[in-house]
């Protein structure tokens, strides 16, 4: 446990090293330096952003008084007392920060050795300060070395160090109470109300256990041997919310971390946080924030204290999605062990009946995690799949390794890749053809080959984009690909689109006319009618889109029109979809919603019909991560074949479905 606060010390000192919190005491407290992933800069800013927001609210709320208090539970080495004093912001408010003896053994002795730390605290170079851990007696900080779950030894010593139970006080746990037993860390949130006349409550903590990101969270924290204790019996925040007005708190507000960074988190700010640094992890940032809450609580307050909720109007939570059934959901049947699949930010595509073409991504390769060189095939024969390596004509030509392409095959024998990205700050990769033999085995998966051909001009700009879609559309009785959104190295995102003449791939000018869709990526689009359908996709301010669009053809060329639904789509991205029998299905994602993870949503093109289904994996022996993921479905059979999916989860490590999962979809086709 004391091994994850030095963690999270470290990465905070990242953070604030890349400007995305305002903290120069940090690289003073932290030993060792290590620069981390822009993913777990958001992820420890929007933490840092939620205690400050409520701390310095309740200073302000409190300036009345003539005298405040501060206890920091399992503060370890954390700056706040340094900042909130360099701030001038603790002119009558003491700060008690108390962690086991040895912290704060080794965070006192920091202190004494540090000339920039000391002064703020006010050391003289006594004897005082040699036993700050024990109990330090300075005018405004006191730093206590105790085991927080023996309570008793905490009152003492909050006692001794000359806390008033009478004055307004605030207590911080920040990722703490949560490796506590249950009823140890409920009988502190119960002493804190009881012992306490106007208290407050700051709670960071993890939630929701159970879902795909919660279980891979899990496994982290226990193989750490820090396990997350409290999760079972508190995994969501009415769970939490309820927890606290039973230990005697009156005033209780939570929200997880999207909402907090949505609502609470002004829009310049949220801007400027979002171009710090190249970044292309949206699902990843998403699923980390709904995972864990901040929650405020206070008892005896006049007014109450609700720093969560004053002068802005914040939705509240969500509540469960209403499902309208589930899909089983089984490893697909192989005659032998699929491998090569483990990757996400691949496509995959049906290059002819019941052969499958996969191509790019990032996953595993040659043992190891790196951007997939290799393209892969699954054959299905005899009513089971086998798996193989496409063998290159010209290995030499580059492929580039490339993650949110776009496959698109134009013939059994022709397929054309558009656009894609190595880093979030290098997209010059243009167009490729892959050609395929016109015969080749139908048993034999290892047996395909094919041919790399770059496009001239290999760089043609409007296609130096990801997370964009390219469907076919037809146009008096023409054939063209339609490439629309997406995102680029210099814009976060795209509302464009452009059409390609098939076979000759030249840029063709084809108007279009309607209301145009607001700009976004990471939004699904099938062909339908000769036109194409986008559905959901992040948008410009980095929140999921509900719209659905249909681009029709007219006498003239395209129109946009919007696809009403009912009930309204719940707002997602990064899914797939897929049209069939005039009904629109969306698979996986990444929503909102916290209580659940999206399934399948059926939606009837023709009255608007929109149903959620949930996706059971009771069956499955690993999580089911459907973001980032590729589907294709299987018209005759009626089924979907999802292959790959997963991600970098947070600083939890990386997740990769390790099979393809095959969805039996006839009854919800049937019933919708």
């Amino acid at each position: 446990v004391q091994g994850t606060g030095g963690s999270s010390a470290v990465s905070k000192c990242s953070a604030a090293e890349r400007g995305y919190i305002q903290d120069r005491f940090l690289r003073l407290l932290v030993g060792r330096r290590r620069r981390r992933a822009p993913l777990v800069h958001r992820g420890y800013y929007v933490r840092a952003r939620a205690v400050d927001h409520c701390v310095q609210d309740f200073l302000q709320k409190t300036q009345s008084h003539p005298r405040t208090q501060i206890v920091s539970l399992g503060a370890g080495f954390d700056s706040l007392y340094f900042r909130l004093k360099d701030m001038g912001l603790l002119h009558h408010t003491v700060m008690c920060e108390v962690d086991f003896p040895n912290v704060a053994y080794q965070k006192a002795t920091l202190i004494k050795r540090t000339k920039e730390l000391s002064a703020l605290v006010g050391d003289t170079g006594g004897e005082g300060l040699g036993m700050i851990f024990h109990e330090h007696v300075l005018e405004d900080y006191k730093l206590l070395g105790v085991d927080l779950s023996e309570l008793p030894k905490l009152n003492t010593a909050l006692e001794e160090a000359g806390l008033d139970n009478e004055v307004p006080t605030l207590f911080i746990a920040e990722v703490v109470l949560i490796y506590m037993e249950n009823s140890r860390s409920d009988a502190l949130i119960q002493w804190a109300a009881e012992h306490f006349s106007h208290a407050c409550f700051l709670l960071y903590e993890q939630m929701h256990p159970e879902d795909p990101f919660g279980r891979v969270m899990q496994q982290h924290f226990s193989q750490l041997n820090s396990a997350l204790r409290s999760l079972s019996q508190y995994p969501d925040c009415k769970a939490q919310q309820r927890r606290f007005f039973e230990k005697g708190w009156t005033e209780c507000s939570v929200m997880d971390m999207n909402e907090f960074f949505t609502h609470c988190t002004p829009e310049d700010e949220q801007q400027r946080v979002q171009t710090l640094e190249p970044f292309d992890e949206y699902e990843e940032w998403h699923l980390k924030c709904s995972h864990y809450f901040v929650l405020t609580a206070s008892k005896g307050m006049e007014p109450s204290w609700t720093p969560l909720l004053s002068n802005m109007a914040v939705p509240r939570c969500h509540g469960p999605v209403r499902m309208a059934g589930s899909i089983r959901a089984l490893v697909c049947a192989a005659q032998s062990e699929i491998s090569g699949l483990r990757r996400y930010s691949h496509h995959s595509a049906l290059i002819k009946p019941n052969v499958i073409l996969t191509t790019g991504g990032f996953g595993e390769e040659d043992g190891q995690h790196c951007r997939v060189r290799n393209f892969h095939v699954l054959m299905k024969h005899a009513g089971y799949w086998k798996a193989g390596c496409v063998k290159k004509e010209n290995p030499d030509e580059r492929w580039d390794v490339r993650l949110h392409h776009t496959l698109s095959c134009l013939s059994d024998s022709l397929a054309l890749v558009v656009g894609g990205r190595t880093s979030p700050s290098n997209a010059a990769l243009g167009m490729l053809w892959l050609k395929f033999p016109k015969t080749c085995s139908d048993s034999d998966p290892n047996d395909i080959t094919v041919e790399l051909v770059n496009l001239q001009p290999a760089a043609e700009p409007a296609a130096l984009r990801w997370r964009h879609s390219t469907t076919e559309v037809i146009f008096k009785g023409e054939k063209y690909l339609f490439t629309y959104g997406g995102r680029s190295a210099m814009q976060p995102v795209l509302g464009d689109w452009f059409f390609l003449r098939i076979p000759d791939i030249s840029r063709t000018m084809i108007s279009v006319e309607g209301a145009v869709p607001e700009g976004r990526h990471s939004h699904s689009a099938c062909s339908w009618k000769g036109g194409v359908l986008i559905a959901g996709g992040l948008g410009a301010a980095e929140q999921p889109l509900d719209s659905v669009f249909f681009l029709r053809e007219t006498e003239h060329g395209f129109q946009w029109q919007m696809v009403e639904t009912h009930p309204p789509l719940i707002p997602r991205y990064s899914h797939t979809a897929h049209v069939h029998d005039g009904k629109l299905l969306l698979v996986g994602g990444v929503w909102f919603h916290s209580f659940s993870v999206p399934g399948i949503t059926v939606i009837d093109l023709m009255t608007g019909l929109c149903l959620d289904y949930t996706i059971n994996t009771e069956h499955l022996e690993w999580p089911l991560m459907l973001h980032n993921h590729s589907s294709v479905f299987l018209p005759d059979e009626e089924e979907l074949l999802l292959i790959g999916g997963g991600g970098n989860c947070f600083s939890f490590g990386t997740h990769l479905n390790p099979k393809p999962v095959s969805l039996s979809i006839s009854n919800i086709l049937t019933s919708h």
